[in-house]
Parts: C-alpha cells; sequence; structure tokens
C-alpha cells in the first residue's frame, strides 16, 4: 500500500464526508449565529472558505510538480503565496487603507528565517523543499498579524480613556498606546506557543506525519517537526512585535464604528 493510500483513500467516499462535514461547520454555525452581528455571515464565511479551499488546492496539485522545477515560476509562486498572505492579513485586521502595511510583519517574520535556512544550508534551494517550509512560515506569520492586530487596536478603541490618562501623565502617544495594545496583542502567541508544548502528546502535526509517510525514520521526523515549530515561534515573535508597533504608531488603524467603511457598515446590506 502506498503512503498516500495509507494516509487518506482519495475516492467518492472521500468526497461524501468532505460535503458533509462542510455542511455541519455551515449548518452549526448558522444555527448558533456565530457571527459578530448575530446572523448568518459568517455561516456564509465558512462556506466559501471550504469551497474556496478545494479549488485552490485543486489548482495548486495541478501546477505544482510543474512550479518546483522552473526558477521563475517558483519565486512567482512564492511572492503569489506573500501577497495573498498580506491582503487576507490587512483586511482581517482593518477595512480602511492602512490594510498593506500587514506587509511588513509577515515580511520581518518570514523573510530572515528563510534567509538563516538557506544560507546555513538546512533548507535546500528546491521547489519541492522551499514551497512547504515557506508556507508554513507565511501561514504562521498570518495569524500572529491578524490576532495582534485586531487584538490591540480592540484594546485601544475599549479602553482609550486609559490611553488619555497617559498622555494626561506625559507619555508620548506610542508610550500611552503601547502600554494598552501589548498584554493584547501578546494573547496572539497563545495558539503558537500550545501547539509546540502539546506536540507529540495532543496532535502530531503535519510535517510529522508527512516525513513519516514519505519513509523517514522517527527520529528525522520528529527533528524536521521540531525545527519547524521553532521557527515558527520565532517569526510570529517577530510579527507580533512589528504589528504593535504598527498599530501604537497609527501606522495601521481602524475606523471608528458606525463610520464609513467601519467593520459595522461593511457588513450592512451593499456594505461589500
Amino acid at each position: 500500500m502506498s503512503a498516500s493510500a495509507a494516509l487518506l483513500p482519495v475516492d467518492a467516499v472521500l468526497g461524501r464526508v468532505l460535503a458533509v462535514l462542510l455542511a455541519a461547520a455551515v449548518a452549526v454555525t448558522a444555527v448558533a449565529r456565530l457571527s459578530p452581528e448575530q446572523g448568518f455571515g459568517r455561516a456564509r464565511e465558512v462556506l466559501t472558505a471550504g469551497v474556496r479551499a478545494a479549488v485552490q488546492l485543486a489548482a495548486v496539485s495541478a501546477v505544482i510538480g510543474w512550479v518546483v522545477h522552473h526558477g521563475a515560476a517558483l519565486l512567482g509562486f512564492l511572492l503569489l503565496m506573500y501577497a495573498v498572505a498580506v491582503r487576507t492579513a490587512g483586511r482581517r485586521i482593518t477595512s480602511d487603507s492602512t490594510w498593506w502595511w500587514a506587509a511588513l510583519p509577515i515580511a520581518a517574520g518570514v523573510v530572515p528565517a528563510v534567509a538563516l535556512l538557506l544560507a546555513t544550508g538546512l533548507l535546500p534551494v528546491r521547489g519541492i523543499a522551499l514551497i512547504p517550509v515557506t508556507g508554513i512560515l507565511i501561514g504562521g506569520a498570518l495569524t500572529a498579524t491578524v490576532l495582534a492586530g485586531r487584538q490591540s487596536l480592540a484594546a485601544l478603541e475599549q479602553r482609550h480613556g486609559e490611553v488619555e490618562a497617559g498622555l494626561a501623565l506625559g507619555l508620548s502617544e506610542r508610550d500611552a498606546r503601547v502600554e494598552i495594545a501589548r498584554p493584547a496583542a501578546s494573547d496572539a502567541l497563545v495558539p503558537g506557543l500550545d501547539q509546540t508544548r502539546t506536540v507529540g502528546l495532543v496532535t502530531l502535526p503535519g510535517a510529522f506525519v508527512g516525513m513519516l509517510l514519505g519513509g523517514a525514520d522517527a527520529l528525522t521526523a520528529g527533528a524536521v517537526q521540531l525545527f519547524v515549530l521553532v521557527a515558527l515561534m520565532a517569526v510570529q515573535a517577530v510579527a507580533v512585535s512589528v504589528t504593535l508597533e504598527l498599530v501604537t504608531r497609527r501606522r495601521l488603524t481602524a475606523p471608528r464604528r458606525g463610520a464609513p467603511g467601519s467593520a459595522q457598515s461593511a457588513s450592512a446590506p451593499g456594505g461589500r
């Protein structure tokens, strides 16, 4: 039996099970009204995300074999991954024109890590290795950037009186804002920390399982997974720190509630 067949057979049964699971996710989200406006917007997002994932993975599967063997195509694919991550992170954080600043924390975390791995020879300059590792790091930076940006902006909005008090005491605007935003932004590190703390006990992450299915011994698979987790923590720490600075220095901002372009306006009929 092949490694792929041992993991999950790709057949009609898989398709039906995926459809049932996606329908269940949509139904539960809709019935429980798990949306900011207590409506059905998030349920539509769940459905759209599932369908998009299927289409995107089908497209990537069709071209990945060619991309990994062509230098220009490989670079273009990596840049596309980065551009999509920036757009996704930026629009998750804010609906105003400052969303593009999300490019900075993602790049600040990922580029040095990938450069170090390439310079030391730990990561070979081959598409089959570069794409998955870079993708994992970009994904981790995206998640950390979104969480840090949204939570720090929310904290500043909810506790703006404390910011004003800091200004009255003589603090600079950046220092007054960072005192409020830092604790909230730091929570963005929690998912990565929990994943690293529980690896091997609660979950067996994808890199570890993939290496085993590919024929590697358990020690090598464990070393690769450890490398991924530690690199992710470094990338996410940098991404959160840079995002915090952007928010406290008003580079990344959010429209006031009820203002044109705000999240509430965007969720209203015709707002998107």
